[in-house]
């Protein structure tokens, strides 16, 4: 059932800034799928969550300064390279490898995304804020068909969420106060630090985003300003 929490809150949003990662795409299925079509001789689902178990720990060597910037990709595939070690998988030319990494340009959609996010786009200026790289986000956007209004990337400040550069990043672009802007994500810990910028926030359950072995916990939290099960309940919580 969808929740709206604080729904008076949501009155004065203009933008919504969407994390990606999970939220509006099913990371878990399409890398299994990539894997499987490479014929790897891996535990897929070991393998799929591993590499996206190792995304946030390549960031914080970001954020500690140990790494000087360094793109989503190039993190993603320092995790790869890693991986492919871990696993036994030393028969990969350099070509393959590169492929499989450009497997997160490629993520499919979550079903409702698409629709979920043109019946947003008639009424909000609807924008990404992920941390992926903008030529991922761009040749994402164009496989899956999101029809982003903009899209914004940590790349673009410099800085990886949860750093607050990100999110009041999103009000500076449009030239907005903060509370105008609703961060969207299926991530507590990404809305909680949006909050704390002074975001409105929008969360989204995606039970199987680890897929079907793994459960997730998706109880509402009252802090959010709502709540919904997909893009096309929250699209209905927000009059489109």
């Amino acid at each position: 059932m969808m929740e709206h929490m604080n729904p008076q809150l949501a009155a004065g949003t203009k933008v919504l800034a969407f994390d990606v990662f999970g939220t509006v795409v099913d990371w878990y299925k399409s890398v299994m799928q990539e894997l499987g079509a490479m014929n790897l001789d891996v535990d897929r689902n070991k393998f799929t969550l591993a590499w996206r178990a190792g995304y946030m720990p390549a960031i914080q060597k970001v954020m500690s300064g140990e790494l000087g910037w360094t793109s989503i990709d190039d993190l993603h595939r320092m995790v790869l390279d890693e991986l492919l070690e871990t696993f036994q998988v030393l028969h990969l030319t350099e070509a393959e490898k590169r492929n499989l990494n450009k497997a997160w340009h490629r993520l499919e959609a979550w079903p409702d995304a698409v629709e979920g996010l043109t019946r947003l786009k008639s009424r909000y200026t609807i924008c990404t804020m992920s941390n992926g790289n903008i030529g991922l986000l761009a040749n994402m956007s164009k496989s899956a068909s999101l029809p982003w209004d903009c899209i914004l990337s940590a790349e673009v400040f410099r800085k990886y969420k949860p750093d607050p550069a990100t999110y009041l990043g999103v009000a500076q672009v449009f030239d907005i106060a903060p509370g105008e802007v609703m961060m969207v994500a299926a991530h507590q810990d990404d809305l909680a630090h949006a909050r704390a910028c002074g975001l409105q926030t929008a969360y989204i359950e995606r039970p199987l985003e680890y897929g079907p072995f793994q459960h997730k916990d998706v109880s509402p939290n009252a802090d959010n300003t709502l709540h919904a099960r997909n893009l096309v309940e929250l699209a209905v919580a927000l009059g489109c």
